[in-house]
């Protein structure tokens, strides 16, 4: 009997210029429904950002990136989408929008740890 877990996650990206569609991946959310764990790891990379769009606000970006991590926890800071149910909070954030800040599409895999598999993804598609 195994202990791997399902989860899914999507990657955060930055898109500066919308218009252009060009992106730099800049954290990745991680939703294990068994193990009850939602979490954002994000980066932004201050020197490679502005490759895109050299007006690109990075602390609008950061404030975002923020944002989304304290949905993520479940943060009361987060309004009523900090509030809901953790895979409703999930929903929120992997949902398409058209800002500086986008969700990718959905993927799973499994894991026996999903804080560690986070890091992995991170280290893999961020850093």
């Amino acid at each position: 009997m195994s202990d791997r877990m399902g989860f899914q996650y999507v990657v955060l990206r930055c898109v500066p210029r919308v218009d252009r569609e060009e992106f730099m991946n800049v954290g990745v959310v991680l939703y294990c429904q068994r193990a009850e764990f939602l979490e954002a790891r994000c980066e932004v990379d201050a020197d490679r950002l502005p490759a895109l769009s050299a007006d690109v606000d990075l602390d609008a970006v950061r404030s975002a990136l923020a944002a989304i991590e304290a949905v993520c926890r479940g943060d009361h800071s987060a309004g009523a989408a900090g509030q809901a149910a953790m895979g409703t909070r999930f929903g929120f954030v992997k949902a398409p929008r058209s800002t500086v800040v986008q969700p990718g599409p959905v993927h799973g895999g499994t894991t026996q740890d999903p804080a560690a598999e986070l890091e992995h993804l991170v280290g893999r598609l961020v850093r």
